[in-house]
């Protein structure tokens, strides 16, 4: 299938005879759907808001979350308390007919699927379809399975995975979709696997599955893994498969070597039964290969999608001097040229905006002549969103240098995680002791897609502190480099690949301890960031324009997404190879 003659640019050709059906835990679809909890979601729906734009045929999958993620409270002491956030499908989405079952724990569940049409620039439609338990005639437990995202215990994960997975391969076909690729975003979708492979063999024992038949599975298989943490990959004891999945399903996953250290291990899963597998920056690819090093794993660096994340002020800028930036983001390297006083200006109208939602959350009246740093990020203890306070005298020291210096955090951390509530109370308990007339520091809480739009534009350097090599990608730093805004940021992540030292931002240098990588945080602080900004707003500016131009043109989703559809979903070898090879080489 070609893009239509309507769309002023010539992307790809794609085999007219199906689709790629993409599956994420959580897509960020729209603002005031709570669908999604972080990074993960936000990159999904970034991915299909460019599938749209550049006409992938791609159709996404994933769960209601009727009741949402969560909502977050603070209290003064920085305890977190959390909140549902219940949402009305029909606001947003159309009820499909069509009814699939899946069997949980030797019980029938039925599901039904909930179309949103995400439409791109050109009038290219995905759909996204929300899979949805709560329907008469399920048992009451079963009506809440797609309620909560990343709720419950690891009981209640296997469940929704099997609503994900399987129940998705299903609907897929009762929805009449024809699908070439199934492309797994995170090991939460790899059953799915055990459905084509139940598909394949026409509802016979799964213990007759030949390598011929899992080879074919394989076939129709991608995955992208997302996290170099090991706690990040869901794993399940041999007594819950067998209780929840089913005996023979458990005893075909042990066969094909999907357990690891006696636990059924999704991202494990999910690798043997795709022909390709990547993760999300060059330096997550190579940890992702020594954590399975029996697997080849390919790398495509993660973007984020620059219509969305890119401030008002700073579109009608480059409006003005490149309008080609929204079809073909290739364009924003041209910002190199743009007009140092502009670019000053449009990031001058998004830190008044973010500076307006922080007054009115916390009635605290920030400068914006003052130096602002900016973390937020889920509130994992990897992440270390107390590295700043190291040295809290020499903190002050910077900011009294500095003439001011203010920062601003916002993240969640799961509602079971309670190391990463202890962070931030640790972070506000520290802010209260250190905030005075010269050093501002206030954490904005319920961090979400409008809040971190605000942040990535408004502040004027974004801040990275992650325990190498625990960072897979990072995109909170993307979106800040899509409206000019500089990382500070130790090398992990996608800052291997963007930083360009005082060009693009700056590098925390490794250090052997976290007081060493504090200590080259400050040293960065003082000699470069601080003068840069106090003395040379010219220079300034320019930074500002190198960041949008040399990382913005690359760390988006639309270059992503071109990379999946070359590298995973239609790359030539299989093209050269395909029945439809005259059809698509044609085109």
């Amino acid at each position: 299938m070609q893009p239509t003659s309507s769309k002023p640019f010539s992307y790809e050709t794609f085999p007219s005879s199906g689709l790629v059906a993409y599956f994420s835990m959580e897509i960020a679809i729209n603002p005031a759907m709570p669908t999604y909890s972080g990074g993960l979601g936000v990159l999904a729906g970034d991915t299909l808001r460019s599938a749209a734009d550049l006409g992938v045929p791609l159709v996404a999958f994933t769960l209601l979350h009727r009741k949402g993620y969560f909502q977050q409270h603070l209290d003064k002491s920085g305890m977190q308390s959390e909140d549902v956030q219940p949402w009305n499908p029909s606001d947003f989405c159309t009820e499909e007919t069509a009814r699939i079952t899946v069997s949980v724990e030797d019980r029938t569940v039925a599901v039904r699927a909930w179309r949103y049409n995400l439409v791109g620039r050109y009038g290219h439609i995905v759909p996204i379809y929300l899979l949805d338990t709560d329907l008469d005639g399920n048992s009451g437990w079963d009506r809440g399975l797609t309620d909560h995202l990343y709720g419950g215990d690891t009981n209640y994960r296997l469940q929704q995975e099997i609503v994900l997975g399987m129940g998705g391969v299903r609907m897929v076909h009762a929805l009449g979709h024809r699908v070439n690729v199934y492309h797994m975003n995170e090991g939460h979708a790899a059953l799915l696997t055990l459905a084509l492979l139940e598909r394949q063999l026409g509802g016979g024992p799964l213990g007759s599955a030949t390598e011929s038949d899992i080879d074919q599975v394989r076939k129709k298989c991608v995955f992208t893994t997302h996290t170099p943490v090991p706690a990040g990959h869901d794993r399940f004891s041999t007594e819950q498969a067998i209780r929840i999945l089913g005996g023979d399903r458990t005893a075909r996953l042990e066969k094909q070597n999907c357990f690891r250290d006696g636990m059924l291990n999704m991202t494990l899963l999910a690798l043997r039964f795709s022909r390709y597998a990547n993760g999300v920056a060059m330096q997550h690819g190579k940890v992702s290969r020594e954590m399975f090093p029996e697997f080849a794993i390919d790398s495509i660096t993660n973007g984020v999608h620059a219509p969305t994340w890119v401030s008002e002020p700073i579109q009608q800028m480059l409006d003005a001097h490149m309008p080609a930036w929204r079809r073909d983001n290739l364009y924003l390297r041209n910002a190199i040229d743009l007009p140092e006083s502009e670019i000053l200006a449009a990031h001058a109208s998004a830190k008044k905006a973010l500076f307006t939602e922080v007054e009115t959350r916390t009635g605290l009246v920030l400068n914006p002549k003052v130096l602002t740093l900016g973390f937020a990020r889920r509130a994992a203890t990897y992440k270390r969103a107390t590295l700043l306070f190291t040295d809290p005298k020499r903190l002050v020291e910077i900011a009294t240098a500095a003439g001011g210096l203010q920062i601003l955090f916002a993240g969640k951390a799961h509602p079971q995680d309670d190391p990463g509530k202890a962070l931030i109370q640790q972070v506000i308990e520290d802010a209260s002791k250190l905030s005075n007339d010269v050093l501002r520091i206030a954490y904005l809480e319920n961090y979400d897609w409008d809040l971190g739009a605000l942040l990535t534009a408004g502040v004027d350097v974004w801040v990275n502190t992650p325990k190498r090599p625990y960072e897979a990608s990072g995109t909170s730093g993307m979106k800040a480099a899509l409206n000019g805004v500089p990382s500070l940021s130790i090398l992990d992540g996608w800052w291997i690949e963007g930083c360009i030292e005082g060009f693009t931002g700056w590098a925390i240098e490794d250090g052997a301890s976290d007081e060493e990588e504090a200590t080259s945080l400050y040293k960065k602080l003082e000699t470069a960031v601080v003068p840069l900004f106090l003395e040379a707003p010219e220079r300034w500016a320019r930074l500002m324009r190198n960041t949008l131009a040399f990382n913005g043109s690359f760390f988006n989703t639309n270059r992503m997404v071109k990379q999946y559809t070359r590298n995973a979903y239609y790359p030539v070898k299989l093209i050269e190879t395909a029945s439809v090879k005259e059809e698509v080489l044609a085109g």
